[in-house]
Formats: structure tokens, C-alpha cells, sequence
């Protein structure tokens, strides 16, 4: 096996994943961090997965956005940068697809050179920018595909599903989170690789730490306190918590994170608390105010095929979880319990509360403590070397 960090030397990454001020740290955000630990980094925001509306609103701020990509890219700390590289969203009208590949390829070489990375690899976290893989003067170009993109409400579906299959296509190496993906990611490209979701684990088991302190809008809560972590989005069940909610009036369910969708019904209920979105690192403080932990998707073909990050996440906390069904939870059906429908949700809360202890939570703990983003993407740039190492030997 070739020395990773000899093969990466002289190389930065050029980086394109979702927007870095998003409310949300996904796994684009951990990943492009821990890459700029061992190699220069330019993140590219960028937007335009959402199927657009003809609109004048749409047309300015596609165009103010792409304003935003003359600036110079914004340094985050030590060799690692951000900038937008946006594109018009009206793709099915004739001259924009062409436009927004020739001005991407300008925008990013120019942001690439006014960093001063010369020598790159590609690295797409998100697939409708992957026209420009290759396209860039990349040594190698990676595409680290972590959802089922086309599956998310909203996005222009045919357009984001052709974009996803011809970088998978396209890409040296692909990189798969959602095991429910990977036989047919394969079949597009057989230099595919199973590479599942981290955890900082060095930051969520806070949450059993004395020294820990509960932020004051979740401290004396009436428990138990279900509580939950994350957008609310489409994809979350509000109408299970809502009746969650109802079923046990006497319990707390504190929900952290951005409302994305409507949550009228659940405000309207007296045990249900909305404090919003938090700091990513306040988070295991909220945790510690739970004595149990949710997952309550909607089944859909975009659950169906994802590696949920606050799995992982939960775990690292000590808190017992209760979860909807998919591949990659089913992994954890020894330490989660999977409920399939609403009564046996209610079930599984109540025998979690019941039959928890201090050894239970130890054993969640170490399920994924060698689960670490650190760890994977230590792995994945092992990988990366070895692709690297066959194109240019090192002498």
C-alpha cells in the first residue's frame, strides 16, 4: 500500500458539496473539514438542486448568486476556503445548460488560482454540478454519493437523477454511504466503495458528562423527554409525533432543529417544545436533556435508501433510540429499537424508558466509537492514494 500522505502531496481538493452556512452539519461538512486536515480544501457551495419556478424572484436571486461567485473565495481558517459557484436553475430553457458549464469551469479555475492550488482532485458530494467533473485539470476526480438525491421533495427529479448517474459514471471513484445504493452504483462504475456515515463521537457522548449543562429552555422539563435532533422537513413524521404527543400528554418532546415544514399542530400542543436550530456543538447539551431518542421518518423511497447521520449520532449520546425502519438502522437493531407503526412506536418509547440503564448506554456508546469521521475518511483517502499510486507510480 502506497504512503497516503506521500501520494497526496502537492495535491489540494476542490470540493463540491452542499451550502456551508446550512443550519444542518451534514456529512459534505465533515468530510471537506477533515480533507482540509491533510491537503488544501476549496468548498463550492452549491446550490440549484430545487426544481425553480418561473419567477421573477427565482431570476434575481439566481442572478445575485451568481454576482456572489466574482468575489474572491472566503477563508474559513489554514488552507481551506469557500466560495459559490451557482447555476441558473432554468436548465429546460435553450443556452442556460451551456451557460452555467462554461461559466462553473471559469468561476472555479478562477477561485482555484486565487487560493494558489495548482495540482487537484475533484470531490463531489452533491451530483448537479458533476458536469465538470473532469473538466477541471483534476488528477482524480471523486464523487462521494450520501443520499438518493433525486428522492428529495423539491428537486427537479429527471434532471438530478441524470446528473447523479452520469457522474457515477463519470467519476474515478465513487464512494456510497446508503448501503440500499450500492449494487446499483456499482453496476454505473465497478471502482465503487462502501463508505458509511462517522460520528464525532468525542463530541455527542458530552451528553453523559456531569459537567455538561442543559441549555435553559430544555432544563425542568415534565419528563420523560423525547426528544429529537435535526430539520424538520417533508421527510419527518410530524403527524406521528404530534400523536405521539397526544397519546402521552404528560411527557416532554423537545424537537432541536430548523422548521422547514409546517409545525402548527405540534406548536399547538402543550408537551411539545420548538426551540429551533441550534449550534452544532450545543447539541449534545440539548441531548442530555433527553431520556429518549427518535427517528421519525416518513417511509419513503428517499428514507428507504438513506444512512441517517443522527443514528450514529444518538448512539454516541448513550441515549436509547427508537426508529423507524431502514437498511442501515436495521445494522443497529441490537442497540436501537425499529418500530413499524404507531402503536408499536408508543411500545418501543415506553419499554426504552423503562429498561434503560447505565450498561445499555455504555454498549450504544461503543457500538460506534470506532465509527469516527476521522476514521473514515482516513479510509477513504487510503483509497484515494492507491487510484492515485496506479495512475503515477511514485519513484
Amino acid at each position: 500500500m502506497p504512503d497516503t500522505n506521500a501520494t497526496l502531496q502537492g495535491l489540494g481538493v476542490v470540493y463540491f458539496g452542499n451550502d456551508w452556512n446550512a443550519e444542518n452539519r451534514t456529512s459534505s461538512h465533515h468530510i471537506a473539514t477533515r480533507l482540509a486536515e491533510h491537503m488544501p480544501v476549496l468548498y463550492v457551495d452549491s446550490p440549484g438542486m430545487r426544481a425553480p419556478n418561473a419567477s421573477g424572484r427565482d431570476l434575481k436571486k439566481a442572478w445575485r448568486k451568481l454576482s456572489a461567485a466574482l468575489r474572491r473565495p472566503e477563508r474559513i481558517r489554514e488552507g481551506f476556503w469557500r466560495c459559490t459557484v451557482p447555476q441558473l436553475p432554468f436548465r429546460r430553457i435553450p443556452g442556460v445548460d451551456a451557460f452555467n458549464r462554461l461559466f462553473g469551469r471559469w468561476a472555479v479555475r478562477r477561485a482555484l488560482r486565487a487560493v494558489g492550488i495548482q495540482r487537484r482532485i475533484s470531490w463531489f458530494a452533491v451530483p448537479h454540478p458533476g458536469f465538470l467533473a473532469g473538466r477541471l485539470g483534476e488528477d482524480l476526480c471523486v464523487y462521494y454519493c450520501i443520499d438518493d438525491y433525486a428522492a428529495h421533495p423539491g428537486v427537479d427529479a429527471e434532471l438530478i437523477g441524470q446528473r447523479d448517474e452520469a457522474l457515477s459514471r463519470a467519476a474515478d471513484l465513487q464512494f456510497v454511504a446508503p448501503p440500499a445504493l450500492l449494487e446499483r452504483k456499482r453496476e454505473l462504475n465497478p471502482q465503487t466503495f462502501y463508505s458509511p456515515h462517522g460520528v464525532d463521537v468525542a463530541l455527542f457522548r458530552r451528553a453523559g458528562d456531569a459537567g455538561t449543562e442543559v441549555p435553559a429552555a430544555a432544563r425542568d422539563l415534565p419528563g420523560p423527554v423525547v426528544g429529537y435532533i435535526g430539520s424538520l422537513h417533508e421527510w419527518i413524521d410530524l403527524d406521528l409525533i404530534a400523536w405521539l404527543a397526544r397519546q402521552r400528554p404528560r411527557w416532554t418532546f423537545l424537537l432541536v432543529g430548523h422548521a422547514a415544514a409546517d409545525v402548527s399542530e405540534l406548536r399547538a400542543l402543550p408537551n411539545v417544545r420548538l426551540p429551533g436550530a441550534q449550534p452544532y456543538a450545543s447539541l449534545p447539551q440539548w441531548a442530555k436533556a433527553f431520556d429518549v431518542a427518535i427517528i421519525p421518518y416518513r417511509m419513503n423511497r428517499q428514507v428507504a435508501n438513506s444512512n441517517p447521520l443522527k443514528l450514529r449520532e444518538y448512539l454516541a449520546t448513550g441515549k436509547p433510540v427508537v426508529s423507524v425502519h431502514n437498511p442501515e438502522i436495521e445494522k443497529f437493531s441490537r442497540w436501537v429499537r425499529i418500530a413499524h407503526d404507531r402503536d408499536a412506536y408508543l411500545r418501543a418509547l415506553e419499554s426504552a424508558l423503562a429498561e434503560d440503564t447505565p450498561q445499555a448506554a455504555a454498549e450504544r456508546i461503543a457500538a460506534v466509537a470506532d465509527q469516527t469521521w476521522d476514521s473514515r475518511v482516513d479510509a477513504v483517502l487510503d483509497t484515494v492514494a492507491q487510484a492515485l499510486q496506479r495512475q503515477r507510480p511514485l519513484s
